[in-house]
Formats: structure tokens, C-alpha cells, sequence
């Protein structure tokens, strides 16, 4: 079954409609659907999708030529490759003249290690022929700075011929829980916690089989899918990834500043940049501000962003040993169950951030919510640091959400929605200022009583799947 990318779908579909030339750029992490979705957007249509590969630039023409006669011309598949890229890209010219030829080259980047000069020699086509004609042009890939510098970037020689750009996120929460449709809102949250949203990921939990039960088959079972997922990719996108590995390990353990990185990792201050700069590139990191004060630099932390390397990180490491010795149930139950709650609380913020920004787009918050993120700072009064979960703002209107979330087993305590308000006396600015507490497990009615005197707005987990 195919799920999400609905928007993506729907604009393809219409560039497609117009029949004039079109190059969409489609990027994004390794595993996030890029190929599916464009599987489904070219069914029925008269289609060469094409997957570059590690190899020669030979090998490459072979496997586009096999493409090109299998979807054109299947009764001459015997034929021999095309002389080179220039006789390949004539005759896809040729047969898009008349009629809407779509053409996908997914793995660019592979393509054009191959060859340093197909993307000067694609420009010169599309100026000189393609755009006369009716071709529908992919670019696909899964370097995601690869094709924002190389593809999309200024120096880059394809740089203004593409007609759309398309970063191929992870799925939310709310799409992660269609795979798994008949879960508690509890284990829909943490399929989504444990995958990070990426559809891959998705399709390998069997939704008639317990939440925990998946968990250990890929992760702790060392035939398990994503046993090794982390190291695999990293070989893919990376050469040195000793270096790599040491920084996430830190970033997992809680490490999130550049002077901690480099404490733990042993790493000199210039390599640790360098790892999380790659990283950030990969969608592995991202550098996080705190959301009213984007340019103090003093106020930046480094954290995982892909949910499946933070949950690996965390927890696989530890347990390698019982795992490679098949006691891996017996390591998650003992190990990694009984801290599920507090590795979910990152998560739940995440989680909590989408769903203000989700009721924002169906117009039932009280205001437009342009931005969202976390809010740290100094306590001058009680002489300490503090965190807000949930920043979220409309800066001209000058109005602003702070959250508070609890993802416990308890329900939430009054002092808990008391400490919300004062925090938020430390946030700066001339903003009208309302408040929202999130929680597991409900609302002790004290909490109730105080949130509706006060009103702060009340959420549960449950609430935020419907």
C-alpha cells in the first residue's frame, strides 16, 4: 500500500499535466520513499526509470541503454548500448518530441562521479533540446548535499534548469501511524520514536504483532533488518566513519555542544565540526537554536535528529554482546523497556511541535503558527538554567505558544502546568503569551481545575491522534 506523499504526488502530476519540459529535482535521505514515490507517480505513464550505481561511467550507459529499449523499444532489448550518453540523451530527445516522455535518473550523484562532465553535457541538452520538446526530467538523489550544492547549488552547471525542487522528508507522527493502524496511540508513538518516520523503517513493523515484539526482531536480534542499519549507511555515505561513530555515541549519551562533543569524543574541535557538518548533511544531526534567539551563538545545541541513529545509539551498543549470544529479548526487557518513557520524552516534544504546527494548517489554534522549537535559558531569580518543550509564534502578530510535555504514566501534577507559567515570565519580547500542557497519561483534576481557571489548554496523547 502506498502512503503519504499526497502533496508531492499532486504537484508532480500537475507539472506533468502542462506537457511542456520539466525538471523536477527529487532528494533525500537514504530509506525515506524517494523511489517509491516515484514509482507511483510514474504508473501508467511511458516511463524510463533509470537507478544509477557505484561503477564506471560504461556501466552506467550499459544499464541506462537496458532501460531506455526495455520501456521504448522491449522487442530490441538485444540491441547493443548506446555509443554514449550524447546518442542516449538524442534519442530520448527524439521520442519526446510528440509525446510526454517521462525520464528518471535516480542515484544522480553516482552518475556524476562517474562522469565529472554529464552535468555540463545534461545543461547543454536541456538548453539546447529537451526544453523544445516534451520530456518530463527527474534527478534523484540520496546525497542530500550532493544535490543541494551540485544539482541546486549556484556553482553547479544544472544551476536554474530545474522547474521544482522536492526534499523528501520523513513521514510526521500522525502518517508514521497509518502503518500500524489498529496500535494503541501509546505504540504508535513509539514506532514512530524507534523508526524516526522513514517509510522503510515503517513497512518492516508487522501491525498484527505487539509493538515490542517487532522491536526486538529488528533491532535486537542480529539477523534483525536494522541490527546494523547505522554502520550500513554510514559505509554508504561515509569513508572515515570511526570519527562519525564517536560523535553520535556523545550526542546520544547527552552531549549536544561543541566543547562537550570534543571532551567526549577525544576529537579536536575542527574534526568534531567537520563529523557534524557532514552529519547535518546527511539528516542524521541538526543544529538547534533556541527559537526566540536564533543568532546567539552561545545558545546552540547539536542533537540527533533521525529517531532511528538516537534510538540505535542509545540502546543496540550496550547490548551487543547478549545480542551476538541471541539473550537480545532477554537485554530489551531487563535494559531497554524500563527506560522507554524517558526516551520517549524527546520524542514526545517532537511529536507535540507537529501537532501544534498540524492544528495551525486545519485553523484550529488560536493563531497562525509560523514557527515552532524549544526555548532554553538562565533563571535569574532562582540563579539556574531552564527549558521550555514548546516554543511555538507568530512573530509580527507577536503571539506565542509555550508547551509543556509529560510523557509519563503518571498523570500530570498542578505543579508541573504552575512551573509552565513562570517560565514563561523568561521569555523576552512584547508577546501575547497562552500556554498548553501535554501529557501521556491525562490530568490529575487539580491540573484540570487550575488549567481552566487559568486557561491553559489541556492535551493527552490520545487527543493528538484523532
Amino acid at each position: 500500500m502506498f502512503i503519504g506523499r499526497e502533496y508531492e504526488l499532486q504537484e508532480l502530476n500537475q507539472m506533468y499535466q502542462t506537457e511542456q519540459f520539466q525538471m523536477p529535482v527529487i532528494y533525500g535521505r537514504r530509506r525515506v520513499g524517494k523511489s517509491t514515490l516515484i514509482r507511483e507517480f510514474a504508473e501508467g505513464k511511458r516511463a524510463i526509470v533509470f537507478t544509477a550505481v557505484e561503477s564506471t561511467m560504461e556501466k552506467n550507459l550499459q544499464l541506462f541503454s537496458k532501460c531506455i529499449y526495455s520501456a521504448l523499444l522491449p522487442q530490441m532489448q538485444s540491441l547493443p548500448p548506446f555509443h554514449d550518453f550524447e546518442a542516449a540523451f538524442d534519442f530520448l530527445h527524439e521520442q519526446s518530441q510528440n509525446e510526454r516522455l517521462l525520464v528518471v535518473i535516480d542515484e544522480y550523484p553516482y552518475l556524476a562521479m562517474a562522469d565529472k562532465s554529464i552535468s555540463s553535457r545534461l545543461q547543454n541538452y536541456i538548453d539546447e533540446k529537451f526544453k523544445k520538446g516534451k520530456m518530463f526530467l527527474i534527478l534523484c538523489g540520496s546525497s542530500m548535499s550532493f544535490m543541494e550544492n551540485q544539482v541546486l547549488g549556484y556553482q553547479s552547471p544544472l544551476y536554474g534548469r530545474r522547474t521544482a525542487q522536492f526534499k523528501i522528508l520523513p513521514f510526521d507522527y500522525r502518517t508514521s501511524a497509518r502503518f500500524v493502524p489498529d496500535y494503541t496511540a501509546e505504540d504508535k508513538a513509539l514506532v514512530y520514536g524507534v523508526t524516526g518516520g522513514i517509510p522503510k523503517y515503517l513497512e518492516l513493523f508487522d501491525p498484527k504483532t505487539d509493538v515490542h515484539e517487532n522491536i526486538v526482531r529488528l533491532f535486537f536480534n542480529d539477523s534483525g533488518y536494522l541490527y546494523e542499519e547505522p554502520a550500513n549507511l554510514m559505509k554508504q555515505e561515509l569513508r572515515d566513519a570511526a570519527n562519525y561513530n564517536a560523535v553520535i555515541e556523545a550526542l546520544a549519551c547527552g552531549a549536544n555542544r561543541i566543547s562537550e562533543l570534543t571532551g567526549k569524543t577525544h576529537l579536536d574541535t575542527a574534526t568534531v565540526t567537520y563529523c557534524l557538518k557532514s552529519l547535518i548533511g546527511l539528516g542524521i544531526v541538526e543544529k538547534e537554536t533556541a527559537v526566540t534567539e536564533e543568532n546567539n551563538r552561545k545558545k546552540t545545541h547539536y542533537v540527533i535528529q533521525d529517531g532511528m541513529f538516537r534510538f540505535w545509539y542509545r540502546f543496540v551498543p550496550n547490548g551487543a554482546e547478549m545480542i551476538l549470544l541471541k539473550h537480545g529479548r532477554e537485554y530489551y526487557e531487563e535494559a531497554v523497556k524500563p527506560q522507554l518513557s524517558d526516551y520517549m520524552g524527546r520524542i514526545f516534544e517532537d511529536m507535540c511541535r507537529s501537532f501544534l504546527m498540524y492544528q495551525s494548517n486545519e485553523k484550529k489554534m488560536p493563531f497562525q503558527i509560523i514557527k515552532t522549537g524549544r526555548w532554553w535559558g538562565n533563571n535569574p531569580r532562582l540563579h539556574r538554567e531552564e527549558e521550555i518543550d514548546v516554543v511555538a509564534l507568530h512573530p509580527l502578530q507577536k503571539k506565542m505558544l509555550i508547551g509543556e510535555c509529560k510523557y509519563r504514566k503518571e498523570k500530570m501534577e498542578k505543579a508541573t502546568a504552575e512551573l509552565l507559567l513562570e517560565r514563561g515570565t523568561l521569555l523576552a519580547g512584547n508577546f501575547e503569551k497562552m500556554y498548553l500542557l501535554f501529557s501521556k497519561s491525562g490530568f490529575e483534576e487539580e491540573t484540570i481545575s487550575f488549567a481552566q481557571a487559568k486557561g491553559v489548554i489541556l492535551v493527552t496523547l490520545e487527543e493528538m491522534y484523532q
